[in-house]
């Protein structure tokens, strides 16, 4: 089975690392994967190219001018001809209009797409009316949670029988006591802390949807009781200098550390004493099963998929989005109890290693591709 996954790339995210995450465990099934990744010309994302390559993955990028870019559809018709999938699997707004279409102009017999995010302009009366057109055509569809099949179903109107819940998994390894130590000891001597300083995390883009002028209010409201506590922001985006001036002005500028985008995100968790995601949306959040790998409990807004992935009291504390007092009262449970957060940690690295796993998430796509071609 020869199956071509198709993106529009504009940074590596959470829909983009999980395609790595996929087409590597589809290639070690046995099925030819194969990833193309549309590119606006002034950002060939050379990144995503070699994390590809990296893994094995045959990946080519083909350049996309602008929203509505007709001779695209030819230069992916002639991708698609050349490769002969026997499914196209489309993911995000722009390769899933231009995936249909071109792989239908290339004679491809099926078409799967993904739904990634619950993104603001999907609810719009226009892209309703697109997307409600495209479940009408499209083979089948994956939601990566309940919540996103949710939308699909009743914002976009997808016919159930098309729909699949195939939650992220992530390839991931155990890090020893030590090594977990050493990252402790590590970041804070980078960003000259004390060894004992405690660090509350994030790990996002500088956007509105992750809510993070609520974790900085939050902050400036527990500073005086902790003051040992700051918060790490790794991360960059169009929010980036107006949350700094909103730091300042709150008077947290010296106890919030901006670290800009950083490829080693994942293993700075590792140094984190609380991971917080107060997203305001999310569809499903792949940073949390990082946080998970690292045994972090979690502090996050009680959102979109994010239940489906924290259990409240079990493995964080969820609040309600916008609610800076919840907010700082999980924080400071957390802050004030060493062996609750262990404990929560733990119990969030067993839920990782049993609910999402790479293997479960091949499962499930694979069932979609068979019952499409059968």
């Amino acid at each position: 089975m020869r199956i071509a996954h198709v993106i529009k790339v504009t940074r590596i995210s959470g829909a983009e690392r999980h395609l790595l995450f996929l087409l590597d465990g589809l290639r070690q099934r046995g099925l030819d994967a194969r990833l193309i990744i549309l590119v606006e010309r002034n950002e060939p994302m050379q990144e995503m190219m070699e994390a590809a390559k990296a893994r094995g993955i045959p990946v080519q990028s083909i350049p996309i001018g602008r929203d509505y870019d007709l001779p695209l559809l030819w230069r992916l018709r002639r991708a698609l001809r050349h490769i002969k999938p026997d499914i196209v699997h489309t993911h995000l707004i722009h390769a899933d209009l231009y995936g249909y279409v071109s792989a239908k102009l290339a004679g491809v017999g099926a078409v799967v797409s993904s739904r990634h995010l619950d993104d603001a302009f999907r609810y719009r009366a226009r892209w309703r009316r697109v997307n409600r057109r495209l479940w009408r055509m499209i083979d089948a569809g994956i939601a990566i949670s309940a919540a996103m099949k949710q939308f699909a179903l009743t914002i976009e109107a997808a016919p159930a029988p098309k729909v699949s819940v195939v939650l992220y998994g992530m390839d991931f390894k155990w890090l020893s006591d030590e090594a977990i130590d050493a990252a402790r000891l590590r970041l804070r001597a980078e960003l000259k802390m004390a060894a004992d300083a405690q660090l509350l995390g994030m790990a996002c883009r500088l956007v509105e949807q992750k809510g993070i002028p609520y974790a900085l209010e939050a902050m400036r409201r527990i500073r005086s009781d902790f003051p040992r506590a700051h918060l790490v922001i790794a991360g960059d985006g169009e929010q980036a200098s107006e949350l700094r001036r909103l730091a300042s002005r709150l008077g947290i500028a010296d106890r919030v550390h901006w670290l800009g985008w950083r490829a080693d995100a994942a293993d700075l968790m590792a140094a984190l004493d609380v991971f917080l995601l107060p997203s305001l949306r999310e569809g499903f959040g792949l940073v949390l099963l990082e946080a998970m790998s690292r045994r972090l409990p979690i502090v996050a807004s009680h959102v979109g998929a994010i239940p489906e992935i924290v259990i409240d009291g079990e493995t964080g504390i969820l609040v309600e989005p916008r609610n800076v007092d919840e907010l700082a009262k999980a924080m400071t449970r957390l802050l004030n109890d060493r062996a609750l957060r262990k404990y929560m940690g733990l119990l969030g690295a067993a839920r990782l290693e049993e609910h999402f796993n790479v293997e479960r998430m091949v499962d499930g796509t694979v069932a979609v591709y068979e019952q499409v071609l059968n």
